[in-house]
């Protein structure tokens, strides 16, 4: 008996430290194509029990799910140019179902609680829904400009800079008196695109928006932005990994020394690195707090968070940390059960929304050089 322990203990002490390998990819880039074609089928239809469940799930899941395809195949078309008409007719098709899906109700993808009390701004918007969709709408038009989007894109970047701008600090809601750092973030990157389409400028309220948060919305313990606040700027829950990673990669656009910094900070405060593997926790040490539904749940021990490690993917590829890119994805093929069939890639452990994510990281680059050009559009014209 002993003798069979001590050969257990020795085969473990060889084959744990190794176990990494079966899952570590040559390049965590080649699973791009194959989890494309799963999200051009699920994009190109009208309707899925796939995004009918991650719509009964949480209703804006729909529509983020919706702005990574956007913003993952604006990436595809600049980096594939021989296939661009075939990116932008996803493009386009995700975009009329939006704009008809927000017609048809304009709290399609927002939870119920959007009616316990009225908005504190006076047009009674919610930043979540102007931002996703007007990124989405810039991103289409920095790719290859549609003439009846032109008019589109524009009054809605005009409604999210008066949102910005009455908001005592810079930071507009997405609930009545509640703000997120990732609805304000993906916004100040759709008025970055944008302008790069039609030549305006917002580089002033940009960098406003900078300076109230470095004063208003970060934590003083960790230096890292808080994830919501009132309208009046009071934080409501203070840093998470599933804002703060997306939140530096959009911020790229807008300061980017102010999103490498929060991206470091988060790095050193969130992220678990073990074997080959990596993972990140929601909430850092000094500023903890609870799961819930948009981070989903944590493994106990580890501190390793599904919704964290996610959108870690998005900083690591964004901020070119390649050793925690390719940890992550060792960490992805070992716990999140891929599956590949005739309609491409996705992984069981998760939904359309997080294949989403992931191949949006994997393919991200060319839509914010583009973006970052001087005078893009103009010098293309």
């Amino acid at each position: 008996m002993r003798r069979n322990l001590l050969l257990l203990f020795m085969a473990s002490v060889l084959w744990i430290p190794a176990l990494h390998l079966w899952f570590r990819p040559g390049d965590p880039r080649e699973l791009a194509p194959a989890l494309a074609e799963r999200q051009r089928m699920l994009s190109m239809s009208d309707e899925s029990p796939e995004r009918a469940l991650l719509r009964r799930n949480n209703p804006e899941w729909d529509l983020m799910n919706r702005t990574f395809s956007v913003l993952s195949f604006a990436n595809l078309a600049l980096k594939e140019p021989t296939r661009k008409a075939e990116h932008l007719a996803v493009i386009d098709a995700v975009l009329a179902r939006t704009l008809r899906d927000e017609h048809n109700a304009d709290d399609e993808f927002l939870l119920p609680y959007v009616h316990r009390a009225p908005f504190r701004d006076v047009r009674g918007r919610s930043l979540f829904v102007d931002g996703e969709i007007a990124l989405m709408l810039a991103a289409r038009q920095l790719v290859e400009p549609r003439e009846d989007l032109a008019s589109l894109l524009r009054e809605r970047i005009d409604t999210i800079s008066g949102q910005l701008e009455r908001a005592p600090v810079l930071a507009a809601e997405s609930y009545p008196d509640e703000g997120w750092t990732f609805c304000n973030t993906v916004a100040l990157a759709a008025l970055r695109l944008s302008d790069a389409v039609d030549g305006r400028d917002h580089s002033d309220l940009r960098r406003r928006w900078v300076e109230s948060a470095r004063k208003h919305l970060v934590d003083a313990h960790t230096g890292l932005l808080v994830s919501s606040f009132t309208f009046n700027g009071v934080t409501r829950d203070g840093p998470e990994g599933s804002t703060l990673w997306l939140a530096a990669h959009m911020l790229q656009v807008v300061d980017e020394d102010f999103a490498r910094e929060q991206y470091q900070r988060a790095r050193q405060e969130l992220i678990g690195e073990a074997l080959g593997f990596a993972w990140a926790a929601e909430w850092p040490a000094a500023a903890p707090n609870v799961d819930d539904i948009d981070s989903g749940p944590t493994i106990p021990l580890v501190n390793a968070n599904a919704g964290s490690s996610g959108l870690a993917f998005v900083g690591a590829a964004a901020f070119d940390d390649e050793p925690l890119l390719e940890g992550l994805t060792t960490s992805l093929r070992f716990a999140a059960f891929p599956v590949t069939d005739d309609t491409g890639l996705r992984f069981a452990a998760g939904n359309p929304l997080a294949d989403a994510v992931l191949l949006y990281s994997l393919v991200e680059g060319p839509l914010w050089r583009r973006a970052m050009e001087p005078r893009t559009m103009e010098a293309r014209r």
